[in-house]
């Protein structure tokens, strides 16, 4: 299983996902994976990101400050593969789910990233969340295949379909 909610606007898979997590544990569930959380700058338009580890404590920034005229990506490359392996080193305990804060350009234009994490999971059977950007949503689409299913960006929605993916039924 492969659910994925395709979201509109800047941040608003990061925090669907971020808020899915934080119920999901609450209810007990075991989650592996990590999540975005991004900190506004008052000095900078850009803001500094961040990954949760669901499977323990540890918070990855994911950021790098480039300077005010800079305009390269500013995704730490370190910071990135810092967490998926942090990452793919919990799918050896105890999953439920695996919350993948998104398949973005570094999966689908380099094919690297969480890309690793996508597959160690699928391939322990284990039920896969992603948030799929617009423009990369061909790119996953041709990664995932059949696996893929698309929902609705609804809270409601995408906490049953983790709670049935999880076999702990569609409803609290």
């Amino acid at each position: 299983m492969l659910g994925y909610v395709t979201a509109q606007g800047r941040g608003t898979g990061d925090r669907l996902l971020y808020d899915l997590a934080g119920k999901l544990r609450a209810e007990g569930f075991r989650i592996a994976g990590a999540v975005q959380s991004n900190v506004d700058r008052p000095d900078t338009p850009r803001c500094d990101m961040f990954l949760e580890i669901l499977a323990g404590a540890e918070t990855v920034r994911i950021s790098q400050n480039l300077g005010r005229g800079a305009s390269g990506c500013r995704l730490d490359p370190q910071g990135l593969e810092r967490a998926v392996g942090l990452v793919i080193a919990a799918l050896d305990g105890p999953v439920d789910l695996v919350i993948i804060n998104k398949f973005g350009k570094q999966e689908s234009e380099i094919g690297r990233g969480f890309r690793p994490v996508f597959a160690a999971a699928l391939e322990r059977g284990l039920p896969v969340l992603t948030s799929v950007t617009a423009g990369q949503t061909e790119a996953f689409l041709d990664f995932a295949g059949p696996l893929a299913e698309n929902l609705r960006g609804d809270p409601d929605v995408l906490l049953a379909w983790a709670r049935a993916a999880a076999g702990r039924g569609a409803a609290a």
